[in-house]
């Protein structure tokens, strides 16, 4: 068994304990909803419980390495070329609502580098790993890209970022003038979720601002290793520190990042 092959394997062991937490909790948050500082960005404890799951599975095989979690920040030896992203719950808002569309993301860098990443949607029970070279899965199914070549006969997905109110660079322009370029284009309302469906060919292409690593890390593999492709808006490598992203089945990556370069911003009062 191979390294990446044992960092998947511990990878899914907490993010399938992590998914019966969010189940658990689902629909019984009471008065445990909290906003983290603007508007809309929550966290339960849900979110809290998961991550402790998640922290504790990861430490136990791997205390060595670095982590960062969504809620409790910079984790470990942060001199480790070993650096987990964790997002407990990805879709707070969603989850908070009853909406079905939420799930925990694991991933791995090494040397800054996105190398393995487990992503679990436990409502509909859909596990998706991938590791560099490894392939990528859905439910230990192999997966690939989708073969559309047309922005015209594609399906897109995005998201808006928590300062969306704040900013002119929101995403609405884009939204807006990709939806009429066309068949349509999605708001999942969970950046991990959103990767896993270019990965396994629900969708053509992603796009979206405003990004932590831990939203991206396991779901860039997961793209890379069923087919896809993974750069900035402008086709030039993707930073993961960024936080924008352009993920698509290959074939519309040029076409899709003219579109997104090309792209004035809506002039709004905010």
């Amino acid at each position: 068994m191979t390294q990446l092959q044992i960092f998947l394997d511990i990878a899914t062991e907490a993010a399938l304990a992590a998914g019966t937490v969010l189940m658990d909790y689902l629909g019984k948050l009471g008065e445990t909803i909290t906003e983290k500082g603007r508007p809309g960005d929550l966290v339960t404890i849900a979110d809290k419980t998961s991550e402790k799951v998640i922290l504790e599975i990861l430490s136990r095989h791997f205390p060595q390495h670095s982590i960062l979690a969504e809620e409790s920040g910079k984790l470990g030896n942060q001199d480790s070329e070993y650096l987990w992203a964790i997002d407990p719950l990805d879709g707070t808002t969603n989850y908070a609502h009853q909406y079905p569309c939420f799930a925990v993301s694991i991933g791995l860098l090494i040397n800054g580098v996105p190398q393995v990443g487990v992503i679990y949607d436990p409502y509909h029970d859909e596990l998706f790993r991938a590791a560099a070279g490894l392939g990528a899965t859905r439910n230990r199914r192999s997966i690939q890209v989708s073969q559309t070549t047309e922005l015209a006969k594609s399906l897109l997905v995005t998201g808006f970022a928590y300062d969306r109110r704040e900013t002119t660079d929101n995403n609405y322009a884009e939204f807006c003038h990709l939806t009429h370029l066309t068949q349509g284009v999605r708001r999942g309302g969970a950046a991990s979720l959103d990767l896993t469906h270019v990965a396994c060919g629900r969708v053509d292409g992603y796009w979206e601002r405003g990004l932590a690593p831990w939203d991206m890390a396991a779901g860039i593999i997961l793209v890379q290793e069923a087919g896809g492709k993974v750069t900035a808006y402008d086709r030039t490598p993707f930073k993961i520190e960024s936080g924008r992203i352009l993920a698509t089945n290959g074939y519309l990556h040029d076409s899709l990042s003219q579109e997104l370069m090309e792209t004035l911003p809506l002039l709004i009062s905010l």
